[in-house]
């Protein structure tokens, strides 16, 4: 009777402890839970070995690499990698609210452009097709093209009543060029809600207008998701570009640095700054779209 029991995986109550729940798991399983936390602990170890043997040969091969003296002097300088960097973190200030502000103007505009751009009807074509002129323009026109003539060429105009602030100008300019970006996303979305969704909803007495308010909005900016924050991510790096108009922002208050002493590290440190700022972003990105891909393999909402 052991026997049969042993081999069909199962044990004698009496033979484990009990959990309380009246739940005994049987001895093939807590073989099969050991090996497995048996294997997470040899493959940790193994990876840990193996990431510091591989930091301790690069460490080694750069240190002596030839030149590695004068490079560490010209962009590793702690000297001015302190003086630099209390006046990056003053300046990355201005990033900051350069993508939040800009963040919340790229994605309504970028939404009005998506909708725009799928108005059904032969009477919006006009509008339908300023909308694609609009992205296809600011989509194939280099960013630091657009910011030159924005933050450069709009203040020779002298114009009474516009603006010369270097970061105004150069949030518009950001702005310009990263709506024609989100509004494909949003378009891709809005196309990705089957038809029948709409039909329905009109099925259910609501016009164009509250189906696409109430259905096909939601679900599309749902989906859309992962790459809207990618878009994000890329928009808080190119903040750095209003520096070309004499704002001070880190990349500014860096090349200031950098000027004065002709020693690169300041750069490194704004570099670094926008990098730390930059992952857990791109982290958050990455949990959101494993996320959405896990309900979307179980078969939960999108």
């Amino acid at each position: 009777m052991t026997a049969v029991k042993e081999e069909s995986g199962q044990e004698d109550p009496g033979d484990m402890p009990d959990r309380g729940d009246g739940y005994v798991p049987s001895q093939r399983r807590i073989d099969r839970e050991r090996f497995k936390r048996t294997r997470a602990r040899r493959a940790t170890s193994i990876a840990a070995v193996s990431t510091l043997v591989t930091g301790v040969v690069l460490y080694l091969v750069v240190v002596n690499a030839p030149g590695w003296p004068r490079t560490k002097e010209t962009f590793f300088n702690g000297q001015y990698a302190r003086e630099a960097f209390p006046k990056v973190l003053e300046g990355l200030w201005l990033n900051v609210r350069l993508l939040l502000i800009c963040g919340v103007a790229v994605l309504v505009l970028g939404m009005l452009i998506a909708i725009a751009r799928t108005l059904r009807g032969p009477v919006f074509f006009p509008v339908r097709a300023l909308a694609a002129a609009y992205t296809d323009f600011f989509r194939g026109l280099p960013l630091i093209i657009n910011l030159m003539i924005v933050v450069l060429g709009v203040p020779a105009l002298r114009l009474q009543g516009i603006t010369v602030d270097p970061v105004l100008l150069g949030g518009t300019a950001l702005t310009l060029t990263y709506s024609a970006y989100v509004a494909e996303v949003f378009r891709a979305g809005i196309e990705s809600v089957h038809p029948s969704q709409r039909a329905a909803a009109r099925s259910l007495g609501l016009t164009n207008r509250q189906a696409l308010r109430h259905v096909v909005l939601p679900q599309a900016v749902r989906r859309q998701v992962p790459p809207l924050l990618n878009d994000l991510v890329s928009l808080q790096k190119d903040t750095g570009l209003v520096s070309i108009g004499g704002a001070v922002d880190a990349v500014r208050a860096a090349d200031i640095i950098v000027g004065r002493s002709l020693n690169y590290t300041p750069y490194i440190v704004a570099g670094l700054v926008f990098v730390a700022l930059t992952i857990p972003m791109t982290r958050f990105t990455d949990w959101v779209t494993a996320r959405m891909d896990r309900q979307r393999a179980q078969g939960g909402t999108l």
